[in-house]
């Protein structure tokens, strides 16, 4: 199976059905034979944030100054499963808890753990962002908490439109452009606690260069659909916010990340009117406008 441009090997059958034809950039192997030395090797750590419903803990052997070769780590979703894992090494180990089970650990592990593991191990740069290809050219959906980004994600999959990501989207630089890559394909339009959402058949298959950022304001149901380009500062503050995983010791890489994508990749201000019988019209606009950017 294959997620965020990795193909995964798994001691446990997953219930989901992940793509298997997409490109694959690493490899990353499963496994519930977790060694002895590397649970003994945890001595500190902290609660990371509160998540569906369960508590997150962040653990390590030493103080979270960095990632380094070797280190160890534990990813702990409470009463739920576990995850391990030493810095630089492509194995992931996970133990269930007692109310853990298949369907919870795919959930935790696809859209939680594995972006985690990989921002930490510097692997990708993640965008809260949903994302699309209009003409084989990514774009990407950027909003507040309910500004629209899971709407207007899933309107545009319907009228066809290649599903990138509908929450983290995995970024790096190959040949001087900044590539996006598909996460997964499974979209989530609704609020559900711990549930990946539907599967979408039209999903990203290769790595592509990323075309546009598009921010969604709300305005008013009868107000006009403008988009209006983002300069300067506010570019930067926007994609800054946007930037998921901001680990401290991994602030000056995302400085110098975003600052050199800033160069290269246009961000607008869609004006969006919050009135979903005018989707269609949002739709047709953005179309146009990606269309028009060269």
């Amino acid at each position: 199976m294959i997620a965020y441009g990795t193909k995964i090997k798994s001691d446990i059958k997953f219930p989901l059905d992940l793509s298997h034809g997409t490109q694959t950039h690493y490899e990353v192997e499963l496994s519930s034979n977790i060694p002895l030395t590397l649970k003994q090797s945890i001595t500190c750590g902290f609660p990371l944030y509160f998540s569906h419903g369960r508590k997150v803990y962040l653990y390590s052997d030493r103080l979270f100054d960095g990632s380094e070769a070797e280190q160890p780590w534990c990813f702990e979703v409470k009463d739920v499963v576990t995850f391990y894992w030493l810095g630089g090494k492509q194995k992931i180990y996970y133990k269930l808890h007692q109310e853990g089970d298949t369907n919870l650990l795919s959930f935790w592990f696809i859209h939680i753990l594995l972006p985690t593991y990989m921002a930490l191990e510097n692997m990708y740069d993640f965008f809260h962002a949903g994302a699309v290809e209009v003409d084989g050219k990514p774009i990407f959906f950027m909003a507040p908490s309910m500004g629209g980004k899971s709407t207007m994600t899933d309107y545009f999959i319907k009228q066809g439109h290649l599903l990138i990501s509908d929450d983290k989207v995995p970024t790096f630089i190959k040949d001087d452009k900044f590539m996006a890559v598909g996460s997964h394909p499974y979209h989530r339009p609704y609020r559900k606690l711990e549930d990946l959402g539907y599967r979408v058949d039209n999903f990203t298959k290769y790595f592509k260069p990323i075309h546009a950022f598009y921010l969604m304001q709300r305005v008013k149901d009868d107000a006009n659909i403008t988009i209006k380009e983002i300069n300067g500062f506010a570019k930067f503050d926007l994609l800054w916010f946007n930037h998921l995983y901001m680990y401290p010791w991994l602030k000056t890489k995302r400085l110098k990340y975003l600052s050199s994508m800033l160069n290269s990749v246009r961000v607008f201000k869609v004006a969006v009117p919050w009135d979903k019988n005018r989707l269609r019209e949002v739709h047709n606009e953005i179309c146009e406008h990606s269309r028009s950017q060269i």
